[in-house]
């Protein structure tokens, strides 16, 4: 039998304490300790229950507790503080100008498939989502006017658990969104928000909700809504669910529904920022939009929805970028293609490598790609690895010129600084260190904390940390239904003396978490050595469907309960934001060993960093731009070789890592003067803070972003609208002009007067005659290609110099001449290139054409 009516009963807050809604409706929260703290004392159980969800648990507050809360002085005093610091904090204006942006507004829309805002908010599963997450909240501090877009997953990423062999198992909660610090978002008229797109010809509605994070807005989108059929209705069930038809589901929904999502709230974001290639359909439904409400040929509508466009790929595996079969992109965006006027086989060309291979799948990577003039790897070296996997679709051009940049990822440091070293932190970096735009100014200080309270302070993070995990085996091993004299020794296991190494990541097989576990005479050695002990906390999840990370995860918790390591080797369960607080704040080291090339980043080294814990890694990731040779930062495993062979490359590795480990890293931490300080140890932990403090935090890196993506990405964007859009039109038949053209342009005729010997200082004139083939002089740039060469005679690197027109163009050929200097010894090459240039156009390797000397 059904109910008549559907009502909700919650406790009534005394007037006193109502501004706790206030405070529980916004994300900051999540990154203001004080905050927390308000809700903490209210229940301290009722708070870890509900995963530190504050409106859950406000609706589950005795009323008898509100009366007494209300009676506190002290409590509500601090409740009013709070509050009025949220209103302060909200009410700051930006000093970032956008022009023609309306003040309020977003110009930056920033999608993605999953967001790591909070515990409380499980719409993620790992780096990708916690970098969004940490990317809004430093948008949020920096006052960047941007908006998040996502979706609303009812039953969210999987909670693990284990069987008692070490299978993992996954279980999928129903998460309530009315008992989460969400709303249902609002047209301007005021009406919900409701969001109508067709698949495959079937309609699809959903439901827009509105999280508050900080100053920035999250928009998710939710299909659980009643008028959906039950298969559409799952598309938002499950973050990664689903096999490659609902993958693709969940991506129109992002990319077409986020941005009809911003139509239906009346707002017009001119930059858009795909964060990972999930998103790539956004740039095609800016294109369709364009075209229809402004009369635009396809063409030029591309320029302009591109021009605002920045794609960051995050992925440095080639299989780890979606792809779909043709026929099924048939079927769901045959129609698609025909309203944007388009051959079907035309609009597959957008995501193909090669746009003649007609046996090549759609790639979303791909796609973003071509539809963004502004693309970035997240650490230089992924840069560089991007740049290479992705040569084809520019494949005139060096893997140097391919235009993928590069924008190192940070963290953000009031996130996930323990509230024991924040305490500290605002003693000696300033009470203002979670937002002060000045990281270097900030950070510097950290050299002036005293040795002992750093280290003390460290100390206590990892005697709660080897609290919290003693808690944590407990529950395990009760669930698994273990007797009372295996739940007794649980009491004595870890040591919150001894060196703790942290292994907790994704169980990509890439990233080798059993390989510490290769040489288990080395491991027995070091964690048998009683004055000198070592002890490890594993956590992670795999994929559900990857039974080959199951597989390694099962290996590595049969590790930890061998009799020789179950003292000294622990595997937490259900790997998530909370378990990796403890984890990076309360270890000693922090482990990563990924097979280099295939770590885009690894940000969650550099949270351990900002709590002074110790890095050791292979020269992956961040990590290869940050290590310093003398170790004075940190160590690294290996110095960055390449290798072919990958069990070989383990071999070398393991022998490497337990080397350091116990020549260096053991033999530091249990050095200790007479105060029983470590002191070289700290010497690096306070050198840490200081150098990679402002470098690798996420204020840093969204800050990189306005300065070279979203404010040139915004110009960009006005400057082709102006004008009825005669810019773009421009810019439109430009390119066409100028593709049909290119093939006849030649470069010829390179002269100079150099020997074959240069000194090092010494220059030379090189000039060469181009045959423009129509083409204006001022749309050519001519460069001398220079660099050092290896042994098949390619260039090593490159360095580019103009070369200029020298007098009239003579029957279509113009001269042009450069000077070329020997800025260095060794054994050089140069070549003559020429490329189109345009005023309105961002970069010149953007349409993939070039000119070689003949």
């Amino acid at each position: 039998m059904r109910p008549l009516h559907i009502i909700s009963i919650i406790p009534k807050l005394p007037p006193s304490l109502e501004p706790l809604w206030v405070l529980a409706n916004n994300y900051w929260f999540a990154w203001n300790n004080d905050i927390e703290s308000l809700f903490r004392d209210i229940d301290t159980q009722l708070w870890e229950l509900s995963y530190k969800n504050p409106v859950w648990m406000l609706n589950h507050v005795s009323q008898e507790r509100y009366n007494a809360l209300s009676e506190d002085m002290y409590y509500t005093s601090r409740l009013a503080m709070q509050v009025e610091s949220l209103q302060r904090y909200l009410q700051a204006p930006s000093t970032f100008k956008f022009e023609d942006v309306p003040p309020g507004s977003p110009a930056i829309a920033y999608f993605s498939l999953e967001f790591g805002v909070s515990l409380c908010l499980p719409i993620y599963s790992g780096g990708l989502g916690i970098l969004a997450g940490d990317h809004l909240k430093s948008a949020s501090d920096l006052n960047v006017p941007l908006a998040g877009i996502g979706l609303a997953y009812s039953q969210g990423y999987f909670r693990q658990y284990m069987t008692p062999d070490g299978w993992q198992q996954e279980r999928y909660p129903d998460y309530d969104f009315e008992q989460m610090p969400m709303q249902v978002a609002r047209t301007p008229s005021g009406e919900p928000a409701i969001v109508r797109l067709s698949i495959m010809d079937r309609p699809l509605a959903a439901k827009v909700w509105e999280a508050k994070v900080g100053r920035i807005s999250l928009y998710l989108l939710d299909t659980n809504i009643a008028e959906n059929p039950a298969e559409f209705r799952q598309i938002t069930a499950r973050l990664y669910g689903g096999g490659v038809e609902m993958r693709l589901w969940q991506e129109i929904l992002l990319g077409i529904g986020g941005v009809k999502a911003m139509h239906a709230l009346g707002l017009h974001p001119q930059v858009v920022h795909m964060n990972e290639g999930h998103s790539a359909f956004a740039g095609l439904e800016r294109v369709r939009l364009l075209m229809k409400e402004n009369n635009l040929p396809f063409e030029v509508a591309v320029e302009l929805s591109a021009s605002g466009s920045i794609f960051t790929t995050h992925t440095p595996v080639p299989a780890g970028n979606d792809r779909f079969p043709p026929a099924l992109m048939q079927q769901y965006f045959e129609s698609y293609a025909q309203d944007l006027g388009l051959a079907f086989k035309v609009f597959l060309g957008l995501g193909r490598e090669d746009p003649y291979n007609d046996q090549e799948e759609f790639c979303m990577t791909v796609l973003a790609l071509k539809l963004s003039r502004f693309n970035n790897g997240v650490s230089r070296l992924h840069g560089k690895v991007s740049r290479k996997m992705w040569h084809r679709i520019w494949g005139q051009f060096p893997v140097d010129d391919v235009p993928i940049g590069s924008i190192t990822n940070g963290t953000h440091a009031p996130t996930w600084v323990a509230p024991e070293m924040g305490s500290l932190y605002d003693r000696y970096l300033g009470g203002n260190w979670r937002e002060e735009l000045d990281g270097g100014r900030v950070w510097r200080m950290a050299a002036n904390i005293p040795d002992m309270e750093i280290w003390r302070t460290h100390e206590r993070l990892r005697g709660r940390l080897v609290d919290f995990a003693r808690r944590r085996i407990f529950a395990q091993l009760q669930a698994q239904g273990a007797r009372n004299k295996e739940l007794r020794v649980v009491e004595d296991i870890l040591n919150p003396e001894v060196l703790t190494i942290g292994f907790a990541r994704r169980f990509a097989t890439y990233k080798r978490a059993r390989l510490i576990l290769e040489d288990l005479d080395s491991l027995r050695r070091v964690v048998a050595n009683r004055d000198r002990a070592v002890q490890f906390v594993f956590a992670g999840k795999a994929h559900p469907q990857d039974n080959g990370g199951k597989q390694l995860m099962k290996e590595i918790i049969n590790q930890c309960r061998a009799p020789e390591f179950r003292m000294s080797m622990v595997f937490l369960e259900d790997y998530d934001m909370d378990i990796a607080a403890h984890l990076i704040s309360g270890c000693d080291i922090w482990l990563n060993n990924p097979r280099r090339p295939l770590e885009a980043c690894g940000t969650s080294g550099m949270k351990a960093m900002f709590n002074g814990v110790l890095q050791f890694s292979t020269l992956d990731g961040w990590w290869d731009e940050a290590w310093k040779p003398d170790n004075s930062l940190g160590w690294a495993i290996g110095k960055g070789e390449d290798y072919d062979d990958p069990d070989y490359q383990d071999q070398v590795e393991l022998q490497t890592l337990y080397k350091i480990l116990e020549s260096e890293i053991i033999a530091d931490f249990y050095e200790r003067d007479r105060s029983n300080l470590p002191v070289s140890w700290v010497r690096r932990m306070k050198a840490a803070l200081v150098e990679f403090g402002p470098r690798f935090h996420s204020h840093r890196m969204v800050q990189e972003y306005v300065d070279t993506a979203y404010m040139p990405a915004c110009r960009s964007h006005q400057s082709l609208y102006r004008n009825n859009f005669s810019p773009a039109r421009e810019l439109s038949a430009w390119r066409m002009n100028i593709m049909t053209k290119w093939g006849l342009l030649k470069v010829s005729n390179v002269e100079t007067g150099v020997e074959e010997t240069l000194f090092v200082g010494q220059s030379v004139s090189v000039s060469a005659s181009v045959f423009l083939a129509d083409i204006p002089p001022e749309h050519v740039r001519l460069e001398i290609y220079v660099g050092p060469l290896g042994q098949d005679n390619s260039f090593v690197s490159r360095k580019l110099i103009p070369m200029t027109p020298t007098g009239p163009a003579t029957d279509g050929t113009q001269k042009y001449s450069g000077v070329l200097s020997a800025y260095e010894a060794g054994r050089f090459g140069f070549t003559v290139r020429a490329v189109p240039v345009h005023p309105l156009l961002p970069t010149a390797y953007s349409l993939g054409l070039v000119r070689w000397a003949e």
